[in-house]
């Protein structure tokens, strides 16, 4: 059965995910949201597992193990035949410095050698293009076959016999093999030297990269997990960061909850440049925020979309396909999101409270100027006139609108914010301004989204139910820690939300029904303001117990079955591995305590 025990590899330009076997089942090309190329993970409708798939087959296998070595995303497959043959797969996509800059080419490499025995193997390269539809023209040369798509031309170029992988018949593996799938291009040295030469340099570009993390004493290894999962998220060409490399993967089973996760929302900043600022990541941090100053300079009248491409575009209209089943079968495939159209008004405080880090931080390149902070503004003009207005609010709801808590609350952030950078600048007239504007809206959203018969901050401003982004209003700094209004939510939050050890984000029922699984950032955010309100201990439980919910590699979903601890959801969920950092800082015994 299909599952998400998958192993994410990547170069910050291209995901793939590949499964226990070694077949790599998904990875678009030539970046994180184009032509599903590998889509076999979403099955297609007329030849189940028939196209976009990559396998290294052993013939005759009896067992398999797999690791990443350690602090890459460089991932080994162990493959054992029944006869005393065993290969082990290396995959990887190359990334390191090269000629003063960073080299993170289109690009997958493959290498298999032997380990024992006389193993026999088969190769499998099966592209698709138009989302499965297509297979793509085939040329082929001495050591390299095109593989031409619409889109992308890819090259493969291999020291195996072009007749054994254009006909997929098997061979004795007598030593070692390299396969390099990218540009076409003609690669310039013998084929595996040049794969030999990618895997040492990324290997050892990780190393440092993970030595200049800053890490909390505890759960290192997730951390860094996590942390090296945020930087293959991250699109290296503009500093966008993704949802997720996939789409569609459902919320829950036959739930239709099915959507396209490849692109940059605002409302994530908040969250991704806190965990990057407590890892000393500090140049995908500075990347991410110039990405999200960039886009909302560029913004119509001070109007953000929560959601854009990694390129920054607005355009992401939403459509299904026709040609791919989906997840397990259960469709719709989604490409594009219907949320780039939602009217969300938290996005405004989302970009100003992600931009206020230029302003503060002094190792970055990036500077807040006055010119910047006018541009700001614009947008808290903007919260200022909308924090009252309906909109469909951060879990994007499809049905009516309403005033949501956290979309005012982050309005006010937006406000409270701009007050701070204008004290900063020593514009005492704006500081003046911004801050009676952030204390008026303050004032409002306390007396309208506090519920007396509940004893309770809610949902909606005059509503009477709970979500799980009531758990951010003191990290947000709307609410004191201490205040017994926020211990009481919390409460509360527990009291209506928590399902076994998982928190949902709702319990109502929406356009498609009433949730069936927990939203995994959710629970962090629960493990987090239990920790504010003193409750450490209850917290620590509640996060050791979701590390045993992470795949056999150790990364997470969006969703999690509070019933069985299955993942559910588009993979691997940055906000899910930023929970999991921001959690383990939190938690996490200070260094000078530690021994």
């Amino acid at each position: 059965m299909i599952d998400l025990n998958l192993a994410l590899i990547g170069n910050s330009c291209l995901g793939a995910l590949i499964d226990a076997k070694a077949k790599i089942v998904w990875g678009c090309f030539p970046r994180f949201d184009g032509d599903a190329m590998f889509c076999s993970l979403l099955q297609a409708v007329s030849q189940t597992d028939q196209t976009g798939f990559w396998a290294i087959d052993l013939l005759d296998a009896a067992g398999d193990e797999q690791a990443y070595v350690p602090n890459t995303p460089v991932l080994t497959t162990r493959l054992y035949d029944r006869h005393g043959g065993a290969v082990e797969i290396t995959d990887f996509a190359p990334h390191f410095h090269q000629y003063g800059r960073m080299f993170c080419p289109m690009m997958l490499v493959r290498r298999a050698r032997r380990l024992a025995g006389s193993p026999r193997i088969r190769v499998r390269l099966r592209l698709a293009h138009s989302w499965g539809a297509e297979r793509p023209g085939i040329t082929y040369g001495s050591n390299h076959v095109r593989y031409v798509a619409p889109a992308v031309a890819l090259r493969l170029t291999t020291n195996a016999s072009i007749t054994a992988i254009l006909q997929e018949t098997p061979f004795f593996l007598q030593d070692q093999l390299t396969l390099l799938l990218g540009p076409d291009e003609t690669v310039q040295d013998a084929v595996d030297v040049v794969g030999r030469r990618f895997e040492e340099e990324t290997v050892a570009y990780w190393h440092e990269w993970v030595r200049s993390l800053a890490i909390p004493f505890e759960w290192q290894s997730a951390v860094i997990r996590a942390a090296i999962c945020l930087k293959l998220n991250a699109f290296d060409d503009t500093g966008a960061i993704i949802a997720a490399v996939t789409t569609s993967i459902p919320e829950a089973s036959n739930s239709e909850r099915t959507w396209d996760y490849r692109y940059c929302w605002l409302r994530d900043a908040y969250f991704v440049v806190n965990a990057l600022n407590r890892l000393s990541a500090t140049r995908t941090m500075e990347r991410y925020l110039a990405y999200i100053i960039d886009v909302s300079a560029g913004a119509t009248n001070g109007r953000l979309q929560p959601v854009y491409r990694i390129d920054g575009g607005a355009q992401l209209e939403e459509h299904t396909v026709q040609s791919l089943a989906g997840y397990r079968g259960m469709g719709p495939v989604r490409l594009g999101n219907q949320a780039s159209r939602q009217i969300q008004n938290d996005v405004y405080g989302s970009a100003v409270l992600a931009a206020t880090h230029v302003f503060f931080d002094r190792r970055l390149y990036l500077t807040g100027s006055e010119e910047l902070f006018r541009r700001l503004e614009k947008l808290g003009e903007s919260a200022r006139r909308l924090y009252v207005e309906p909109d469909a609010g951060l879990w994007e709801l499809r049905g009516s609108p309403r005033v949501h808590t956290f979309s005012s609350v982050m309005c006010w952030v937006a406000c409270d914010r701009l007050a701070h950078i204008a004290n900063r600048l020593a514009l005492a007239d704006r500081a003046h301004y911004w801050r009676a504007q952030a204390d008026d809206l303050h004032r409002i959203i306390s007396e309208r989204a506090w519920s007396e018969r509940l004893g309770s901050f809610v949902a909606t401003l005059d509503g009477d139910t709970l979500d799980a982004s009531l758990l951010l209003l003191a990290e947000l700094r709307f609410l004191s820690a201490r205040d017994p209004r926020f211990a009481a939510t919390v409460v509360q939050v527990g009291r209506e939300l928590k399902r076994g050890d998982y928190v949902f984000r709702y319990a109502e029922a929406d356009h498609l029904g009433v949730p069936q699984n927990a939203f995994v950032v959710c629970t962090f955010w629960y493990i987090d303001a239990l920790a504010a309100v003193g409750r450490t201990e209850e917290a620590r439980t509640l996060f050791e117990n979701l590390l045993t919910r992470r795949n056999p590699h150790g990364l997470l979903a969006e969703h999690i079955d509070p019933r069985t601890g299955e993942l559910w959801g588009n993979f691997v969920q940055t906000y899910s591995m930023v929970g999991l950092i921001n959690s383990a800082v939190r938690l996490s015994v200070p260094w000078e305590q530690a021994f």
